[in-house]
């Protein structure tokens, strides 16, 4: 089988990016809750747009909140999100999780699944400063940047 970079090939490759998880250690006072809610749904809904722009991935919906056949993303273990992923038609699978050690630095895991070969494409870890909306979508932007030269073998479904 032939090396194809994903986003080359002759159709979409169908990504499944079931929501980022969160979780903060920084032990800082003020009740942040609802601002990392919102960054982390922005983070969730950006990555799925950067990625799906321009026709190089085809992003699909994944089942999440445990109702009916959907999974809770967020609790899941990474082999019920790939069996979800693979129901829902996806070749590629994007996990990752935010985890804020302080309020200048923050770190997040990515890691993405061929869900064809079962090989895992992209596993690294993040770092970056600050804990506003521009830090977020920067790290939103990097992560689908990374994304743009991994290859897949064969080609997309």
């Amino acid at each position: 089988m032939a090396l194809v970079p994903i986003g080359r090939a002759a159709a979409p490759t169908a990504i499944a990016i079931p929501d980022f998880g969160f979780v903060d250690t920084s032990g800082e006072a003020g009740d942040q809750q609802a601002a990392h809610a919102a960054r982390l749904a922005e983070l969730t809904r950006g990555l799925r747009a950067d990625l799906g722009s321009g026709g190089r991935y085809r992003v699909l919906p994944l089942a999440c909140g445990g109702a009916g056949n959907g999974v809770d993303c967020r609790a899941a273990d990474p082999a019920a999100l790939a069996e979800a992923a693979r129901r829902a038609g996806a070749r590629v699978l994007v996990l990752g999780d935010v985890h804020k050690t302080s309020t200048l630095l923050l770190s997040t895991k990515v890691q993405v699944l061929d869900l064809q070969t079962n090989r895992l494409l992209l596993d690294r870890f993040l770092s970056f400063r600050g804990d506003n909306d521009e830090a977020w979508r920067r790290m939103t932007h990097f992560i689908a940047r990374e994304m743009d030269g991994l290859v897949l073998d064969g080609t997309a479904p």
